[in-house]
């Protein structure tokens, strides 16, 4: 059973100097969790959107990451992360244009930023897992009735998971990773979670499955 605690990153100031600590603790964390790999492998199964959202997107680098092991395949996309902070720097939103990607922040809660858009994909890395069921059905409706095609890769809820993140402390990381790499596994997912949470009112192809070493990727896509 998922079990929420507050995330200590999410009430620190895009500024602190742990906060910062701790996002470059997160992008060694992806990289261990092959968080990018996962969501370009997913997403290369698409066709190619013309805008693409992703929640929670942050400092925009890990979708940076995504973008490049795409752009053999796709051009021109506009992407728009939506986030409470606008932390982008322009060294990012650089590194997109220099694949022909355009990058935009929409800064503001995620219930009333995405229905402003009409992004044929949407995207979510290591953050459905901050909602308890109620609110995460409520989002994900949002995002159905807003899009063609959804993909999450997020934390996997298991015992290995949980092994993996207490030993963050071997990559360096500072004392809000280390909590936090806790609270997410255990606020994680496993076997049909977040479908079983999906709106059944439209037709959609969703698929869920664990992903080597520990995370749980979700997609599904319009018929």
């Amino acid at each position: 059973m998922r079990a929420l605690t507050p995330e200590i990153l999410d009430f620190l100031a895009p500024d602190d100097p742990r906060a910062q600590r701790s996002r470059r603790d997160l992008a060694r964390i992806n990289w261990v969790m092959r968080q990018s790999a996962i969501m370009a492998g997913a997403l290369a199964q698409l066709p190619e959107p013309k805008l693409l959202a992703d929640l929670g997107g942050g400092d925009g680098k890990f979708l940076l990451r995504v973008a490049e092991r795409l752009a053999g395949r796709w051009s021109g996309v506009r992407v728009v992360i939506l986030d409470r902070q606008n932390i982008v720097s322009e060294i990012t939103r650089a590194g997109f244009a220099a694949l022909g990607w355009r990058c935009e922040v929409l800064q503001g809660d995620i219930f009333e930023t995405l229905p402003r858009l009409a992004p044929d994909i949407v995207t979510a890395n290591l953050f459905l897992h901050h909602f308890d069921d109620a609110a995460l059905a409520r989002l994900l409706a949002l995002v159905a009735s807003r899009s063609r095609a959804f993909v999450a890769c997020e934390p996997r809820r298991s015992a290995f998971s949980l092994l993996g993140a207490r030993l963050v402390f071997a990559l360096g990381a500072n004392d809000v990773t280390r909590h936090d790499a806790v609270a997410s596994v255990q606020a994680g997912f496993s076997d049909l979670d977040l479908s079983m949470l999906w709106p059944k009112d439209r037709a959609w192809i969703c698929r869920e499955r664990g992903v080597f070493p520990f995370s749980q990727l979700f997609q599904s896509h319009a018929l």
